[in-house]
């Protein structure tokens, strides 16, 4: 029997696959959809759980659900003939925001034992890179701790440590101690590692440096032959690593190119849920352009007004569309300020859902989509357009994946969405990108 290898990433949002192509993102995790991905050509899929938008109990059932239906297929499937060894990654933040280790304790209970699973949170494309168990976030040439962040600070995930062993005795509130954690600097990752790995056991934890592509690329190739060994991982990674373990040719249609997948060379719509610095600022360039409509959504009147707000921003859209102009549609960039975490989240669930209704009701013709933000981009694939596969095509700017709708969507065949992380790109990204799919550069 011939064992093929699977890479199986369960994405607590959809921007995981911003270094990748070719591959299928699923929005639901049935037996029959998680089947057809298994059997797809692709070396590799992702299975958008969301959980970043979700509190801790609602995410750990949530990956439990998904693991058991993976365990359901790959035992069928290798019933039939088919073994199917899979690489599971856990793939989050790489400015370690997410339910570690909720997630990655209930992968283990699920699909284990492992003999360990490592901390990969690079993502070079971003500028976050780790040296001496220390991970940094690097823009413009310079180095910060990312406790250092805003990120740090968020309200959900907040954390007090970029070394990473001292993360993971914070966030296990003590379970696996600072010293327990078996580091992987970068003379280690860079060298022969191969015994090292295959002494590894119940499920250690690890946490590996890398400044280059090339630094994980090495290095997974060691890790690949340590599971030939019999060896079995865990991930919990940026999405560098699914480079280097994936190893996909050049994307199909380059990123300057990206236009000639818009549909009828028509304008197209920008959502902007997310509320980073870094998103403000590209905003703000991108309504310098000439040919773009400002479409600001007043957070605070939708749980008032939710139908006349919905509406005056859908005839303004479409008023837009008609022109040949394009919307971008933003929601007010005041901070909310909340009483405990539980109500963030709620009310952070209704701006998503009133986005998710504009979503729906945009223009037939629309030629392409913009998203921007992690959880807003999983919302507008799973809820607004109601995917329950899509495949991406390639990166429209390092980091900014673009999928496609199904030819047979009954609103918008063939549609390309962006996929734009909110914490990634300089201040203009979103305008190049928006100049890439207009056709303007």
């Amino acid at each position: 029997m011939t064992i093929k290898t699977k890479i199986i990433v369960l994405d607590d949002d959809p921007t995981g696959s911003q270094t990748v192509h070719s591959c299928l993102l699923l929005t639901q995790w049935d037996v029959d959809t998680l089947r057809e991905a298994m059997l797809d050509s692709a070396p590799l899929f992702f299975v958008l759980t969301n959980t970043r938008g979700m509190g801790a109990d609602r995410a750990a059932a949530i990956t439990r659900e998904v693991c058991r239906n993976v365990k359901r297929v790959l035992d069928e499937l290798k019933n039939n003939g088919q073994d199917i060894s899979p690489i599971l990654v856990s793939r989050s933040d790489s400015t370690l925001r997410g339910h570690y280790p909720v997630e990655t304790d209930v992968i283990a209970e699920e699909l284990g034992p492992f003999d360990a699973h490592f901390l990969v949170p690079a993502f070079f494309e971003g500028g976050r890179i780790t040296r001496d168990s220390i991970h940094y976030l690097v823009v413009e040439g310079k180095e910060t701790p990312v406790h250092e962040t805003e990120f740090a600070q968020d309200s959900v995930f907040g954390y007090t440590h970029s070394y990473l062993p001292d993360y993971v005795e914070e966030k296990t509130s003590g379970r696996i101690k600072a010293e327990q954690v078996e580091r992987f600097l970068l003379s280690d990752v860079r060298g022969n590692s191969l015994d090292r790995l295959l002494k590894l056991k119940n499920n250690v934890c690890c946490a590996v440096d890398s400044e280059t592509q090339a630094d994980l690329n090495h290095f997974a190739e060691q890790l690949k032959d340590a599971t030939k060994h019999g060896k079995r991982f865990l991930f919990r990674s940026g999405a560098s690593l699914l480079t280097s373990l994936a190893n996909l040719p050049a994307q199909p249609v380059a990123a300057d190119a990206m236009a000639e997948y818009v549909r009828g060379g028509k304008p197209g719509a920008v959502i902007i849920g997310s509320h980073v610095k870094k998103t403000t600022l590209q905003l703000e360039q991108l309504l310098k352009v000439a040919d773009v409509v400002a479409l600001e959504v007043d957070v605070q009147r939708i749980p008032t007004e939710y139908k006349t707000l919905l509406d005056e921003i859908l005839t303004q859209a479409r008023q837009a569309h008609t022109q040949h102009l394009t919307p971008v549609i933003y929601t007010s960039r005041v901070e909310q300020v909340f009483p405990d975490q539980q109500s963030r989240l709620a009310f952070g669930e209704q701006v998503s859902a009133f986005l998710m209704d504009v979503v729906r009701n945009l223009p037939e013709t629309l030629g392409y989509l913009i998203s921007k933000g992690g959880i807003t981009s999983n919302d507008v694939l799973s809820t607004g357009l109601a995917l329950r596969t899509s495949r991406v095509v390639g990166q429209i700017l390092p980091g900014c994946s673009v999928v496609c709708c199904p030819n047979n969507h009954p609103r918008y065949p063939d549609m390309p969405v962006v996929i734009f992380p909110g914490n990634v790109g300089d201040e203009h990204a979103l305008v190049t990108a928006y100049e890439r799919l207009s056709a303007k550069a």
